[in-house]
């Protein structure tokens, strides 16, 4: 997993130097706001997609999450500016969107594309909820985390089984 990777012709550089020879698989870690606008391109030459959510937010919010957390964050959720700590829950209207804008066109790039997420936000169960509405596959957190990440990832199929299942 490639990180940082701004451009298809980086991680074609890197694939080529990395996989002479090997079988290994390459993708890209989808932590740049460049990164997932160009999300379909960077799908049709990497092998799977990996969002990383922690530097992803800092992307977008465009600061640290330690500066924030030491000088101003508190106070964001204390008046109300923000509901949550986006570091810690996944802030599907600025952050969310961007991610799911990036699925759509890696999809419609390469529709089989293999698409997680990494980090924090990865074994937090608000988060988990909306990376199953935008259809990402897997998951990867601490290992703590796990057994409530599969607990969440399968209360949200069984809840879109049911959902699908009204609709018929």
């Amino acid at each position: 997993m490639i990180p940082q990777v701004i451009t298809s012709q980086e991680l074609i550089m890197i694939r080529k130097s990395c996989t002479e020879g090997s079988n290994l698989k390459v993708g890209t870690m989808m932590e740049t706001v460049r990164a997932c606008m160009r999300a379909g391109t960077l799908a049709e030459v990497a092998d799977f997609l990996s969002f990383g959510t922690n530097d992803l937010t800092q992307a977008v919010y465009s600061f640290s999450r330690e500066d924030a957390e030491k000088k101003f964050l508190s106070t964001y959720l204390q008046i109300g500016i923000l509901e949550d700590n986006p570091f810690e829950i996944i802030d599907i209207k600025g952050v969310g969107r961007l991610m799911e804008t990036a699925i759509f066109w890696a999809r419609r790039a390469r529709k089989d594309i293999p698409i997680g997420v990494c980090g924090e936000h990865a074994g937090e169960p608000t988060s988990i909820r909306f990376f199953h509405a935008i259809n990402v596959d897997y998951v990867s957190c601490s290992p703590f985390r796990v057994p409530i990440a599969k607990l969440i990832a399968a209360q949200a199929a069984i809840e879109q089984k049911d959902k699908a299942e009204d609709i018929l």
